[in-house]
């Protein structure tokens, strides 16, 4: 008798699902991953698989196919200006958790609650976190890669005087409008399989538009002057800050 995949440990069908997906990944030609992005990547996708199900793994899927697509719009151009994703916008293991460290913290949190130890009641909470963040995220990505390829008038955030595009703390009208399309298009995903519900989009939505306004004004006063505070960094930041203003206004509509 044949065992139904629905039957089987989650952690195995997520070691084995995601074995294949980066097999995959590692023979293709046009590279989405470093050597070490690709491991790191696996144990991200285990992780989420074996805590959030196929739901949370599509939610994370959707970010790293959409984000490494919009990150190679007008690459060459890019390139040429200096203002291009290092390694053609191949992701390595600081891309992966500086992207992925919060929502990995919230399915924890989940599969804390799974184990008894945290309340039920936090599981929403702890769902929308995990969806905000990642509309966070691949907002600030669209915001900054479409901003840099087609971004006519791009102004510092802080000064809203003319800057060159690729600059640290810019924004354009071009690249804020792919920020909320990007932030939307994740949460209606989240919202069609069932992770949050549609006030959640609508949360998720102005978290992101904060997040990642947030972040262009650390990019424009920070970034430059405190050496910690790489991409990378600032990304971790960024999506944890989606994430509990998505959860404290689910609070406060709540109470």
């Amino acid at each position: 008798m044949f065992t139904s995949i629905y039957s089987l440990n989650p952690w195995l069908i997520a070691v084995g699902l995601n074995t294949l997906l980066l097999s995959i990944a590692w023979l293709i030609p046009k590279k989405l991953l470093t050597p070490a992005g690709l491991f790191h990547a696996w144990f991200l996708g285990v992780l989420i698989w074996g805590t959030l199900g196929w739901q949370g793994y599509l939610v994370v899927m959707f970010y790293f196919l959409a984000g490494s697509a919009v990150t190679r719009i007008g690459m060459a151009q890019k390139e040429a200006e200096g203002i291009a994703e290092k390694r053609s916008g191949a992701r390595g293991p600081e891309n992966v958790w500086g992207s992925a460290a919060t929502a990995a913290l919230c399915a924890l949190g989940v599969a804390a609650i799974g184990a008894n130890l945290l309340p039920p009641s936090l599981q929403p909470l702890l769902l929308l976190g995990y969806v905000a963040s990642f509309s966070t995220k691949l907002s600030d990505t669209c915001a900054s890669e479409v901003g840099k390829a087609y971004g006519k008038r791009t102004f510092l955030i802080t000064t809203l005087q003319p800057v060159a595009r690729g600059t640290e703390g810019a924004v354009s009208l071009e690249g804020t409008l792919a920020g909320v399309v990007g932030s939307v298009a994740i949460a209606l995903l989240a919202w069609g399989i069932g992770v949050i519900n549609l006030v959640g989009v609508g949360l998720c939505l102005i978290a992101a538009f904060v997040a990642t306004n947030l972040e262009s004004v650390i990019g424009a006063t920070l970034q430059t002057k405190v050496s910690w505070l790489t991409n990378e960094v600032v990304n971790a930041i960024n999506t944890f800050v989606g994430a509990i203003v998505a959860i404290l206004l689910a609070l406060i509509l709540t109470h």
